[in-house]
Protein backbone atom coordinates (compact mmCIF):
# COMPACT_ATOMS: atom_id res chain seq x y z
CA UNK A 1 0.00 0.00 0.00
CA UNK A 2 1.60 3.56 -1.04
CA UNK A 3 0.41 5.04 2.14
CA UNK A 4 0.37 3.90 5.94
CA UNK A 5 -3.08 3.03 6.63
CA UNK A 6 -3.35 4.91 9.69
CA UNK A 7 -1.61 7.83 7.94
CA UNK A 8 -4.59 7.75 5.68
CA UNK A 9 -7.11 7.88 8.73
CA UNK A 10 -5.50 10.57 9.70
CA UNK A 11 -6.02 12.56 6.98
CA UNK A 12 -9.73 11.69 5.91
CA UNK A 13 -11.34 14.14 8.26
CA UNK A 14 -8.06 16.80 7.74
CA UNK A 15 -9.34 16.56 3.92
CA UNK A 16 -12.97 16.83 4.44
CA UNK A 17 -12.74 19.75 6.68
CA UNK A 18 -10.44 21.29 3.96
CA UNK A 19 -13.12 20.96 1.32
CA UNK A 20 -15.92 22.51 3.10
CA UNK A 21 -14.40 25.53 3.71
CA UNK A 22 -15.70 27.62 0.83
CA UNK A 23 -13.44 28.95 -1.30
CA UNK A 24 -12.82 30.18 -4.60
CA UNK A 25 -13.32 26.36 -6.27
CA UNK A 26 -16.73 26.31 -4.60
CA UNK A 27 -17.61 29.91 -5.31
CA UNK A 28 -16.60 29.18 -9.58
CA UNK A 29 -19.08 26.02 -9.20
CA UNK A 30 -21.67 28.21 -7.95
CA UNK A 31 -21.50 30.68 -10.86
CA UNK A 32 -21.51 27.63 -13.44
CA UNK A 33 -24.68 26.54 -11.34
CA UNK A 34 -25.78 29.81 -11.84
CA UNK A 35 -25.17 30.24 -15.53
CA UNK A 36 -25.40 26.68 -17.43
CA UNK A 37 -27.16 24.55 -14.82
CA UNK A 38 -26.42 21.87 -12.44
CA UNK A 39 -24.71 19.66 -15.12
CA UNK A 40 -22.23 22.09 -16.05
CA UNK A 41 -21.59 22.68 -12.60
CA UNK A 42 -20.99 19.18 -11.85
CA UNK A 43 -18.69 19.32 -15.22
CA UNK A 44 -17.07 22.27 -13.77
CA UNK A 45 -16.24 20.41 -10.18
CA UNK A 46 -14.97 17.75 -12.42
CA UNK A 47 -12.81 20.23 -14.10
CA UNK A 48 -11.50 21.41 -10.80
CA UNK A 49 -10.26 18.20 -9.34
CA UNK A 50 -9.18 17.21 -12.75
CA UNK A 51 -6.43 20.58 -12.58
CA UNK A 52 -6.30 19.53 -8.86
CA UNK A 53 -5.15 15.61 -9.09
CA UNK A 54 -2.10 17.33 -11.90
CA UNK A 55 -0.88 20.00 -9.62
CA UNK A 56 -0.51 16.96 -7.40
CA UNK A 57 1.19 14.97 -9.72
CA UNK A 58 3.50 18.10 -11.07
CA UNK A 59 4.28 18.44 -6.59
CA UNK A 60 5.20 15.02 -6.60
CA UNK A 61 7.63 15.00 -9.10
CA UNK A 62 9.23 18.22 -7.64
CA UNK A 63 8.33 20.80 -10.02
CA UNK A 64 5.40 22.58 -7.98
CA UNK A 65 8.40 23.52 -5.77
CA UNK A 66 10.30 24.90 -8.97
CA UNK A 67 8.02 26.55 -10.63
CA UNK A 68 7.55 28.58 -6.62
CA UNK A 69 10.97 29.61 -6.78
CA UNK A 70 10.70 31.58 -10.19
CA UNK A 71 8.95 34.66 -9.41
CA UNK A 72 8.36 35.64 -12.98
CA UNK A 73 6.61 32.72 -13.62
CA UNK A 74 4.50 32.54 -10.37
CA UNK A 75 3.04 35.74 -11.31
CA UNK A 76 2.67 35.05 -14.99
CA UNK A 77 0.67 31.86 -14.10
CA UNK A 78 -1.40 34.14 -11.23
CA UNK A 79 -1.84 37.09 -13.77
CA UNK A 80 -3.28 34.38 -16.73
CA UNK A 81 -5.91 33.08 -14.22
CA UNK A 82 -7.40 36.38 -13.07
CA UNK A 83 -7.35 37.66 -17.40
CA UNK A 84 -9.23 34.67 -17.69
CA UNK A 85 -11.80 34.73 -14.99
CA UNK A 86 -12.41 38.40 -16.29
CA UNK A 87 -13.06 36.85 -19.61
CA UNK A 88 -15.80 34.65 -17.93
CA UNK A 89 -17.24 37.27 -16.37
CA UNK A 90 -17.43 39.18 -19.59
CA UNK A 91 -18.56 36.68 -22.03
CA UNK A 92 -21.64 35.56 -19.79
CA UNK A 93 -22.47 39.72 -19.31
CA UNK A 94 -22.06 39.96 -23.16
CA UNK A 95 -23.96 35.75 -23.65
CA UNK A 96 -26.80 35.46 -26.05
CA UNK A 97 -28.96 32.02 -26.14
CA UNK A 98 -27.57 30.29 -28.67
CA UNK A 99 -30.01 26.98 -29.87
CA UNK A 100 -26.97 25.43 -31.76
CA UNK A 101 -25.37 25.41 -28.24
CA UNK A 102 -25.86 21.49 -27.47
CA UNK A 103 -26.03 20.93 -23.68
CA UNK A 104 -22.98 18.46 -24.23
CA UNK A 105 -21.01 21.80 -25.49
CA UNK A 106 -22.14 23.61 -21.88
CA UNK A 107 -20.49 21.16 -19.97
CA UNK A 108 -17.54 20.89 -22.18
CA UNK A 109 -16.78 24.42 -21.65
CA UNK A 110 -17.76 24.14 -18.31
CA UNK A 111 -15.03 21.31 -17.53
CA UNK A 112 -12.31 23.61 -19.54
CA UNK A 113 -13.30 26.91 -17.76
CA UNK A 114 -12.81 24.71 -14.47
CA UNK A 115 -10.11 22.96 -15.19
CA UNK A 116 -7.85 26.35 -16.53
CA UNK A 117 -9.13 28.18 -13.51
CA UNK A 118 -7.84 25.59 -11.22
CA UNK A 119 -4.36 25.31 -13.14
CA UNK A 120 -3.86 28.81 -13.00
CA UNK A 121 -4.30 29.14 -9.19
CA UNK A 122 -1.12 29.49 -7.85
CA UNK A 123 -2.41 29.07 -4.40
CA UNK A 124 -2.98 25.50 -5.40
CA UNK A 125 0.23 25.15 -6.15
CA UNK A 126 1.14 26.34 -2.35
CA UNK A 127 -1.43 24.81 -0.38
CA UNK A 128 -0.23 21.86 -1.79
CA UNK A 129 3.46 21.97 -0.62
CA UNK A 130 2.12 23.20 2.13
CA UNK A 131 -0.43 20.48 3.29
CA UNK A 132 0.51 17.32 1.47
CA UNK A 133 3.63 16.88 2.71
CA UNK A 134 3.37 16.44 6.09
CA UNK A 135 1.43 13.25 5.51
CA UNK A 136 4.36 11.94 3.24
CA UNK A 137 6.83 9.09 4.33
CA UNK A 138 10.13 9.84 2.34
CA UNK A 139 10.71 6.28 3.09
CA UNK A 140 7.94 5.73 0.52
CA UNK A 141 7.17 6.07 -3.34
CA UNK A 142 7.20 9.79 -2.58
CA UNK A 143 5.10 10.51 -6.27
CA UNK A 144 2.41 7.47 -4.78
CA UNK A 145 1.53 9.26 -1.62
CA UNK A 146 0.84 12.46 -3.54
CA UNK A 147 -1.44 11.00 -6.02
CA UNK A 148 -3.19 8.83 -3.24
CA UNK A 149 -3.93 12.35 -0.99
CA UNK A 150 -4.37 14.43 -4.02
CA UNK A 151 -7.16 11.81 -5.03
CA UNK A 152 -8.63 11.74 -1.69
CA UNK A 153 -8.66 15.51 -1.92
CA UNK A 154 -9.77 15.55 -5.55
CA UNK A 155 -13.15 13.36 -4.90
CA UNK A 156 -13.85 15.04 -1.35
CA UNK A 157 -13.83 18.50 -3.55
CA UNK A 158 -15.95 17.32 -6.42
CA UNK A 159 -18.68 15.58 -4.35
CA UNK A 160 -19.07 18.72 -2.02
CA UNK A 161 -18.05 21.49 -4.88
CA UNK A 162 -20.76 19.63 -6.87
CA UNK A 163 -23.26 19.88 -4.72
CA UNK A 164 -23.08 23.68 -4.71
CA UNK A 165 -23.43 23.67 -7.98
CA UNK A 166 -26.46 21.75 -8.20
CA UNK A 167 -27.68 23.61 -5.63
CA UNK A 168 -27.09 27.44 -7.72
CA UNK A 169 -28.44 25.13 -10.78
CA UNK A 170 -32.00 24.19 -9.27
CA UNK A 171 -32.12 28.31 -8.66
CA UNK A 172 -31.42 29.25 -12.04
CA UNK A 173 -33.76 26.54 -13.12
CA UNK A 174 -36.56 27.79 -10.90
CA UNK A 175 -36.20 31.52 -12.38
CA UNK A 176 -35.18 30.58 -16.12
CA UNK A 177 -38.57 31.77 -17.48
CA UNK A 178 -38.72 35.33 -15.51
CA UNK A 179 -36.39 37.60 -17.48
CA UNK A 180 -35.57 40.10 -15.07
CA UNK A 181 -34.63 37.53 -12.64
CA UNK A 182 -32.64 35.59 -15.52
CA UNK A 183 -30.35 38.97 -15.75
CA UNK A 184 -29.75 39.09 -11.80
CA UNK A 185 -28.51 35.54 -12.06
CA UNK A 186 -26.15 36.69 -14.69
CA UNK A 187 -24.83 39.46 -13.18
CA UNK A 188 -24.34 37.88 -10.01
CA UNK A 189 -22.59 34.90 -11.59
CA UNK A 190 -20.31 37.26 -13.77
CA UNK A 191 -19.91 39.60 -10.11
CA UNK A 192 -18.42 36.32 -8.47
CA UNK A 193 -15.75 35.73 -11.53
CA UNK A 194 -14.84 39.50 -11.00
CA UNK A 195 -14.56 39.14 -7.05
CA UNK A 196 -12.36 35.91 -7.95
CA UNK A 197 -10.33 37.86 -10.40
CA UNK A 198 -9.77 40.37 -7.82
CA UNK A 199 -9.02 38.19 -5.04
CA UNK A 200 -6.60 36.77 -6.97
CA UNK A 201 -5.00 39.39 -8.57
CA UNK A 202 -4.64 41.23 -4.90
CA UNK A 203 -3.07 38.01 -2.97
CA UNK A 204 -0.20 39.08 -5.99
CA UNK A 205 -0.01 42.33 -5.01
CA UNK A 206 0.59 41.66 -1.38
CA UNK A 207 2.85 38.98 -1.86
Amino acid sequence: MAVDLWVLLAFLPAAIALNLIPGADMMFCFSQGLRRGPKAAIAASLGISTGGLVHVTLAGLGLSALISTVPWLFGAIRWFGVAYLLWLAWSNLHAQADPRLTTSAKIGRSFWDGFVVNMSNPKVILFILAFIPQFVDPSRNVLAQFLTFGAVLAIGGFVINSLVGIFSGRLRQSLAQNARAERVLRYLSSGVFVALAIKLGWDGVKA
